[in-house]
């Protein structure tokens, strides 16, 4: 069967999407919502995106949003992406950390869009490189995204060994464990992984944490809201920050022109003021 996605139903799952989680679906991406959603309908033995529409727009939608969130957010990363922003966490926040007398030992770090794990395992491992001893620092990792399927597997953290090619070569010997009986594949060390808490949050609703971080990294995730969400959302990041915490962001993602409440650190890279 056929389906095909009319400009009323198009209309009305962009705003569905964007008044649920604040992502803005131009039309340019109508082929790759209709694409991606025809599964759906197929799973749910509809016969049309109309049939869809009045699925989610009627009183059982609720049950069907998070497969519609699932289905239509990309998650697109790897190990240590961008890595200059790992170094500036190590050289400008972290060792100046452990320099410290007397020693703050508790450190927050938020993941915000962390996807299938690889940024919060990115950051555990500097943490954990560049922290000693570990056992003296009350450091914890909240790695946060909106999808429910990557995050079961960010939580197994079991990658090929093609997808942990990224990491250096040291934090590989060192963090990197073989998987007994399924050859090319590679797990997470279980002291990288029990600094880290993955969680399912909504960045466009409210969100739960009441203590402050040091860090948050929220990269390449901004691009898809529309300027006055964008907005909203940097002054919350500036809110839950503490003064002179960092803020990362994605390469194409900027504060110009939306919150004065940062200052440039580096590229991407903003302190809280």
């Amino acid at each position: 069967m056929d389906f095909e996605l009319g400009d009323r139903e198009f209309h009305a799952l962009a705003g569905f999407l964007t008044r649920e989680t604040g992502i803005v679906v131009t039309k340019h991406k109508r082929q790759m919502v209709s694409g991606r959603l025809v599964k759906r309908l197929r799973a749910l033995g509809l016969r049309s995106f109309a049939e869809y529409c009045d699925l989610i727009e009627g009183p059982e939608g609720a049950g069907e949003i998070e497969n519609l969130v699932n289905a239509l957010t990309t998650n697109i990363t790897h190990f240590f992406r961008e890595s200059h922003h790992f170094e500036h966490l190590r050289t400008r926040l972290l060792e100046p950390r452990a320099a410290e007398q007397p020693r703050r030992p508790r450190l927050r770090l938020w993941s915000a869009g962390c996807s299938s794990g690889q940024e919060p395992y990115s950051i555990a491992m500097i943490l954990a490189a560049t922290l000693h001893p570990a056992e003296a620092w009350d450091a914890l990792i909240l790695a946060t995204d909106i999808d429910t399927n990557v995050l079961g597997r960010a939580a197994a953290g079991i990658y090929s060994v093609e997808e942990g090619a990224t990491i250096p070569e040291t934090y590989r010997r060192r963090f990197l464990r073989h998987v007994p009986g399924e050859p090319g594949q590679t797990q997470i060390s279980e002291d990288i992984r029990r600094l880290i808490r993955f969680r399912r949050l909504n960045l466009h609703q409210d969100w739960p944490m009441r203590g402050r971080f040091d860090v948050i990294f929220c990269r390449n995730v901004a691009i898809y809201f529309d300027k006055p969400t964008q907005n909203r959302l940097f002054n919350r990041f500036a809110d839950i920050l503490v003064p002179g915490g960092m803020l990362y962001l994605g390469h194409a993602e900027s504060l110009i022109g939306l919150t004065d409440r940062f200052e440039m650190s580096d590229k991407t890279v903003y302190r809280r003021k």
